[in-house]
């Protein structure tokens, strides 16, 4: 998703570029592509740290299920 967010942005720049005359505009549309690109790293790196976060609570959450389990089997054979 991430390569093809790049890959598309390239793109429009690529066909952007095509279109203007001036070096200004160039420049311009070459400066937005890199910002563009920056945001999506960020954006990509944001997502994978999420990932460890959601997992990190998945696991935090199956041992706290894991706890509550043992104490209604102790408390059961009581």
């Amino acid at each position: 998703r991430t390569n093809k967010l790049i890959l598309g942005a390239a793109v429009l720049g690529s066909t952007l570029l095509a279109g203007c005359s001036s070096n200004a505009k160039i420049d311009q549309l070459s400066s937005d592509v890199q910002t563009l690109s920056a945001k999506v790293e960020q954006l990509s790196n944001d997502v994978n740290a999420m990932r460890s976060d959601v997992q990190a609570a998945k696991d935090d959450a199956a041992r706290a299920n894991q706890r509550l389990d043992n104490k209604v089997v102790s408390h059961v054979r009581k």
